[in-house]
Parts: C-alpha cells; structure tokens; sequence
C-alpha cells in the first residue's frame, strides 16, 4: 500500500467516527474549568493510542489559571461527572484542572509540531426548538445553562480525528506531534495557563483553527486568520452599606448607583484613532431588595483593541472610570482581571503550505489565504510564544453554512465540515513535516 493510500484509508476510517463523537461532546456540554466528564472522555478516546497522556495539574499552571467560577469548579458539575467518571480519575482533576495533552514521539529526528483545540462551553440554555438538529437528534446539553454554542465540541472531535489518523501513519512520522486539549478558551481564561506551564516551549510548528466564524460552504478552508483582537475580561465588585430606603435612606451607600454610573459612563470610553476599540458590559446584578440601599453589586466587562496596546488604552479608562463610580457614590471597588487574550499574527508561509497539503484532497474544494476573526482568542499566547522562540503559526478557519451565528441557542454547524478539517491538518502536516521516506530514512 503506498503512503497516500495508507492515508486515505486512515482518514476513511476515522471519518466514521466524527459524528459519533461530535454529539457526544456536544450532549457533555460543561463551562471552563468544568469539564470533567468531556476531559475523561478525551482521555478515554486516546488512551489506546501511542500517546503520552499529561492530565491534572500538569496540563495548565494552577496560579495562571484565570476565571476559575467561584462554585461550579468543586460543586454542581463535579457532582454531574462523579457519575459518569471514575472517582481515582476524578481526584486527580479536581478543583478545575480540566484538560488534556496528549504527545507523540516518534523516536525519529524531526521538527516540535503542536496542535491546539479547545473543550469548553458556553453559559447559553440550548433551544429545544424542533429544527434544531441536536435537540431534534436527542443529542441536546444535559447540563441545563451549558452549550456548545461555539463548535468546540466539533473543535474536540477533530482532535481525536487527528490523533487517530497520526496512529495510523505514525511509522512514517518524523519529529514530536504535541496535541493540546485546552479548556476555558471562553473568556480567554485557559491558554496563557497552558503557555506558562511550558507546553509551547521549544514548538517548531503550531497549528489551531475554528469552525465557522464566517459562512462558507463546507469544504472551503482559509489557511490563515486575521484581525485577532486583543482582549481583557473584568469583573468589578462594589460594596457599600445597606438601609432602610424609607426611614433611613441617608445612612447607606448604594452600590448599585456605583454600578449604574459606571455601566452608562464605560461606554463613552471614546474610540482610539489608531484602530479598532471595543467595551462592553455583558452583566450587572445589584441589590437584595426594592425597599432596601443596595449593599453590592457586580459588573462583568470586556474590552477589546485591534492590538495589545489599544486594548490596554480602553482596560485604563475603564479602571478609572470604575474607581471613578466607586468615589462618587461612597462605596469600595474590587476590581479582578479574570481573562485576557493578546493580538497575533499568523505566519504567511502557511498559505501556501496548506494550498499544496491540500491539492490532493477531494473533501477540500478551496483554500482561502486568509479570513479576518474580528474577535478574540486566547490561542494568541500560544500563537506568540512559538513565534517569539523562532517558531512559526497558523489559525485555519473552516467552512460551514451558518443558520445562526455562534453564542446563539440554536448555533449548529455541518458536520461534514469535520473531515474537512482533519485532513486539512493532517494533510498539512504531512507537509510541512516530511514522513521518513520523504526525509531520505
């Protein structure tokens, strides 16, 4: 059999497997730094394999862990996946350390490649509308509030696939081929986590990517992204004094006025002329009672820039403006940075490196050079760190008709799109990692 039908082969076979898997991770659906039960079960899928496994706390940095929720980490989902996952395992996760890597040595000299995908849901109920193809498949989130609203359950299988079909091949493989399963990518919270624990360090090659993001037919592939914004997630807590609202107004400090003012005044934060700027203030919960002076409220924000410096510009006019609130009102401010995503480049040598990986796949019908995100990914510590130590990376973005864009209940993607990607990887891997035969052993 020769290398390109051994190929085809493995990528037949694991193509039966993807929409299986799919629906399983999508009926899981957990929050960052809760996904126990979807950890165990990547765990499980790749514990044949010829992969080291790497779970626990040697997955992610326990003190740059970001936006660790303050009760569902050790309660209500841990109880979910005592159920399903063995309690030795179990133990060895708790506390929020989800996740996954996953490295294959090959035992022949060859380049560092790490690819990354990412597990996590989204706080979102799911629609149980009738034409919404998981609810109408029985494959809808068990975890009432939690869904994958943003392909990572697509994102997860095709990690598997890929795994897969490098066991299959993996006698003709050359170099190390580190697969990252990364938890909490919403929010921005999980990567830099990952990075800080050395899992980047000394890569040659990295390789990420996204379902969707914009609508295309399944079978287009966009070798690189663009337009990553840089991000920081802010959760600011005001504390004052609670009073009868009748008879002693006066004696009380209204945290939720603080929180008010602060919410109206955030948005007159004024555009920078050097590029695009972002805020918003995704919550505010305030007070106990109509008849009572609110004693707290929270605020959860985001700011976004078109890099690493606007960004900053918009997070130290929202400080001031939060402390500013604080003052005017007589209240306390806690302010906490829960989530953070810099600005990246991808490599340009990519284009037409996915362009030739993909000239002899008939599930690939167009490679785009590039497609702009226009949003934030925490991918970009990683995409950063492999740069900065002389290494190169890409995002791909892969195509699928989009009903409903992502974040929405009833977000749902073509799941032939999943072949798609895997061979796209594998494909370009190949590529940009030559097999021994290719490299004269």
């Amino acid at each position: 059999m020769s290398a390109e039908e051994k190929l085809r082969a493995a990528l037949q076979n694991t193509e039966e497997k993807l929409p299986a898997w799919r629906r399983a991770f999508h009926e899981r659906a957990e929050i960052g730094w809760c996904e126990y039960e979807t950890t165990y079960a990547i765990y499980e899928a790749l514990a044949p394999l010829s992969f080291k496994l790497y779970t626990g706390e040697d997955v992610a940095k326990a003190d740059s862990r970001m936006g660790l929720p303050a009760t569902d980490v050790d309660e209500a989902y841990l109880q979910a996946a005592a159920k399903t996952v063995p309690a030795e395992f179990l133990a060895s996760i708790r506390g929020g350390h989800t996740g996954v890597v996953a490295v294959l040595q090959t035992g022949q000299p060859g380049p560092h490649t790490a690819l990354r995908f990412d597990i996590d849901a989204l706080p979102i109920t799911e629609s149980t509308d009738a034409d919404h193809l998981p609810a109408a498949g029985g494959f809808r989130a068990r975890h009432e509030g939690s869904m994958h609203a943003c392909a990572h359950d697509g994102h997860i299988t095709i990690g598997l696939g890929v795994a897969h079909v490098l066991e299959a091949l993996k006698e003709e493989l050359a170099g190390t081929y580190t697969l990252i399963f990364q938890p909490a990518e919403e929010g921005s919270r999980g990567a830099k986590s990952i990075v800080d624990n050395g899992w980047l360090d000394g890569v040659d090659q990295f390789l990420s990517g996204h379902i969707g993001i914009q609508p295309l037919a399944v079978g287009q592939v966009a070798a690189t992204a663009t337009q990553f914004l840089a991000t920081t997630k802010i959760d600011c807590m005001y504390k004052g004094t609670s009073a009868h609202a009748g008879m002693n107004p006066h004696e009380g400090s209204d945290a939720l006025l603080a929180g008010a003012a602060a919410a109206v005044h955030l948005q007159a934060i004024p555009p920078h002329p050097d590029g695009i700027t972002r805020l918003n203030v995704g919550t505010l919960h305030a007070g106990s009672g109509r008849n009572i002076i609110a004693d707290q409220a929270k605020l959860e924000i985001e700011t976004r820039g078109e890099t690493t410096a606007l960004n900053q510009y918009v997070v130290d006019k929202a400080v001031d403006i939060l402390s500013g609130a604080a003052k005017m009102h007589g209240v306390t401010e806690e302010i906490q940075f829960v989530g953070e995503g810099v600005a990246a480049d991808c490599d340009q040598a990519w284009i037409e490196e996915v362009k030739r990986a993909a000239a002899a796949s008939e599930r690939v019908i167009e490679v785009l050079d590039a497609l702009p995100v226009r949003a934030s990914e925490d991918v970009t510590h990683m995409i950063k760190r492999v740069q900065d130590n002389g290494g190169t990376a890409t995002y791909l973005l892969f195509g699928t008709p989009l009903s409903y864009n992502h974040h929405h209940p009833k977000f749902d993607f073509a799941e032939a799109t999943l072949s798609v990607a895997v061979e796209t990887l594998v494909r370009t891997l190949l590529e940009a990692t030559p097999r021994q035969e290719k490299a004269g052993q």
